[in-house]
């Protein structure tokens, strides 16, 4: 895949770094006269809501560890897949080519060869792009290999509904989700455009069952078997004080609990929504609700890729929607050094979703997807914290300029509203 450059030259006149920085509230910084024990409500309420409004049950003694680019997350993934003794079950959309993507292949194989019950679960389409020696590699291995809707043997209904998450489990005890796929683009540390920014989590405790069921619920499709005498199935021990829901969302007509999930973050929020998401078209309902967040007080802070993005078409789709936005008051900020390719949201300070899901009609309606919903402080201020940080590499969309913005901007805008569905 290469970069493309998606900032034109008729669209960078719209773009301005905000000179006159918002003060925002430091790392685990609470605002003057707040107690914990407001926050401490705040996520009581949350957790409610979203255990009634979705029907799944959120776990308490969880651990979990936010993994910043490649350099970290693959480090943890493949230390974690090299001190399996019993299990590895690994889901991806992306697998393609080079030096990392053999490297997990070298590790897989060599666990298996061991004894390990290794699985391998890829998208028919994302991970298209794999190398055939390293797949013969796996599989001469004993690594049991499947593929998630081959397009070539689909129906036209299940062409569109492809398996975006990513799911690492590791002898029952520790997961690993988020936005990374296994390629070239995600190595290295943000720090130039052929390095990719990205969140993955680490999980210890209860929440792994979540996970591991979301690979299970994507493995029962493509693979007769289940479940092996591998599988332990054994308890969890607290690892952690943070309080999880994980959250799958599937293919479906109508409502799911996908949009349920980023409906009720946005219409609870009290004091601050931050998102940062890869790709950015939601319908128009959503814009509405994060429109009526900035007019209730809300501060609504959106940042997306910049210059530099792999889906050019989709960028597009979301900037129709900047002039609406910014008149709402919500701040939209683009990301200048490299493709932003996280999916993270903080609300008030006291909860953070993470996981696979980008704030698109893609994901919120076509594709399998995992989030995790996380109710700790910590956490939470260790991923605003990320947050801040890139803001210091990004640049605020002002509302005047992008009203002025070209007419050939504004038709590439409106020639891919058509197609944002699928988007």
């Amino acid at each position: 895949m290469t970069h493309a450059r998606s900032a034109s030259a008729e669209a960078a006149v719209a773009v301005a770094v905000d000179t006159e920085a918002v003060r925002l509230p430091a790392v685990g910084e609470t605002a003057a006269g707040e107690s914990n024990s407001v926050l401490e409500e705040r996520a009581r309420r949350m957790r409610r809501r979203l255990e009634r409004l979705i029907g799944i049950a959120a776990t308490e003694g969880n651990s979990l560890t936010p993994l910043r680019n490649g350099d970290e997350i693959f480090s943890a993934m493949l230390d974690g897949i090299n001190s399996a003794r019993h299990t590895v079950d690994m889901m991806t959309f992306v697998y393609w080519k080079g030096d990392i993507a053999q490297r997990f292949a070298d590790a897989l194989a060599e666990r298996a060869r061991q004894g390990v019950r290794v699985r391998l679960l890829l998208d028919g389409f994302g991970s298209r792009l794999i190398e055939k020696e390293q797949l013969d590699l796996m599989e001469r291995a004993g690594v049991r290999v499947a593929w998630f809707r081959k397009p070539l043997y689909l129906s036209p209904l299940k062409q569109n509904h492809r398996c975006h998450r990513k799911v690492l489990v590791v002898d029952e005890e520790t997961a690993f989700t988020g936005g990374v796929g296994i390629a070239e683009e995600w190595c290295g540390d943000a720090r130039n455009p052929r390095e990719w920014r990205d969140t993955h989590v680490q999980v210890r405790g209860p929440a792994v069952d979540g996970l591991a069921a979301a690979f299970a619920q994507n493995w029962a499709e493509c693979h007769e078997e289940l479940f092996d005498e591998r599988d332990r199935f054994a308890s969890h021990v607290p690892q952690g004080d943070a309080v999880v829901q994980v959250v799958r969302g599937s293919a479906s007509f109508g409502w799911q609990d996908m949009q349920t999930l980023f409906r009720t973050v946005i219409e609870s929020a009290e004091e601050r929504i931050r998102m940062a998401t890869a790709y950015f078209a939601p319908d128009v309902y959503f814009i509405e609700l994060l429109c009526a967040a900035a007019r209730r007080g809300v501060e609504v802070e959106i940042l997306l890729p910049g210059p530099y993005t792999d889906k050019r078409v989709c960028q597009l789709a979301g900037q129709h929607y900047y002039e609406d936005l910014t008149a709402c008051g919500v701040k939209i900020f683009e990301y200048q050094p490299t493709m932003l390719h996280t999916k993270v949201v903080t609300v008030d300070r006291t909860m953070a979703l993470v996981g696979s899901t980008n704030f698109n009609r893609r994901s919120l309606d076509h594709d399998e997807e995992v989030m995790l919903a996380v109710l700790d402080q910590t956490f939470t201020a260790k991923l605003d914290g990320h947050f801040t940080e890139d803001l210091e590499h990004s640049a605020l969309i002002t509302r005047g300029r992008w009203k002025r913005r070209s007419i050939v901007q504004r038709a590439k805008e409106a020639a891919v509203l058509p197609i944002r569905r699928f988007l």
